[in-house]
């Protein structure tokens, strides 16, 4: 009896963590389209966030097999220990041989020591890292954004109510002088609208791509999203879309942080389709 209880117990112990693998690694793929007169031909986007120094060999290879125009990273690439480095400075070299990769910071590349070092190397391996700045292509105006804003002493002055959140206008207002597609890279997706006086979306804009959010780490049915840095238990913009022109587009990451299970929340690709409106 003593036996067959133990077995049953490693069982079950087993089935867990092959359990956990799967919501950790199961990959999806959530899929967007977007019509616009501003640009001259189709797009296809991969928007790539919150690896967390995962070198996710799934996400190579269903990013190759995409075939995308670009390919946008918005943020977290590395966590904030610099773990896998190497392994994800050579990862990045393979998404580039895929595609133009535009890419901004996270909170966690902002709190390493040597940031400007990394950003360094991040160039070297072919991204063009954009930091408010602008890069203006052929079909689509590119804004990064470098909010910095999630230091743990910014998460405690959230908490006070005494946290000022920077005012990117004059970034926006650049922006605003394209006459091709406008898109913009947060890391931050609360930034959109749910930020009072400084909020992104009173700009004319297309699109905001975002991470940050990790989908709200669990996923609860009748419930949602539990809770995300930044915004709290039961966060809104955790995943999905909200609005339509400017349009905010939140991916649920796909690497995990200080916390290191994902429930009912499996990593995600988004690719968006940028549909030209014929003439």
């Amino acid at each position: 009896m003593i036996w067959i209880t133990a077995a049953i117990i490693i069982i079950l112990i087993l089935l867990f963590f092959i359990f956990c693998y799967y919501q950790n690694n199961k990959l999806d793929v959530t899929e967007y389209e977007i019509k616009s007169d501003r640009v001259k031909n189709d797009i296809k986007i991969v928007h790539l966030s919150d690896f967390h120094s995962k070198p996710f060999k799934a996400v190579l290879e269903k990013t190759g097999a995409e075939k995308p125009d670009i390919i946008c990273i918005t943020g977290d690439f590395i966590n904030d220990k610099g773990r896998n480095r190497q392994k994800m400075l050579d990862y990045g070299r393979k998404l580039t041989n895929i595609a133009p990769v535009y890419y901004i910071t996270g909170n966690h590349e902002r709190r390493l020591d040597d940031f400007g070092r990394l950003m360094k190397e991040l160039e070297e391996t072919g991204f063009t890292v954009l930091l408010n700045k602008l890069k203006k292509t052929e079909n689509v105006t590119i804004l990064g954004l470098d909010e910095n804003q999630a230091d743990f002493s910014d998460y405690k002055a959230r908490k006070k109510g005494t946290f000022k959140y920077k005012d990117m206008s004059r970034y926006f207002r650049e922006l605003e002088r394209a006459e091709n597609f406008r898109l913009v890279l947060s890391h931050f997706p609360e930034n959109f609208e749910g930020i009072k006086e400084v909020n992104y979306s009173q700009y004319d804009f297309d699109l905001q791509l975002s991470g940050h959010a990790h989908g709200g780490q669990w996923i609860m049915p009748f419930i949602g999203p539990l809770f995300s840095p930044g915004q709290g238990v039961l966060p809104k913009y955790a995943r999905g879309s909200f609005g339509d022109r400017p349009k905010l587009i939140v991916s649920r990451g796909l690497g995990n942080s200080e916390f290191p299970l994902r429930l009912f929340n499996h990593p995600e690709i988004v690719i968006v389709n940028i549909k030209k409106i014929p003439d």
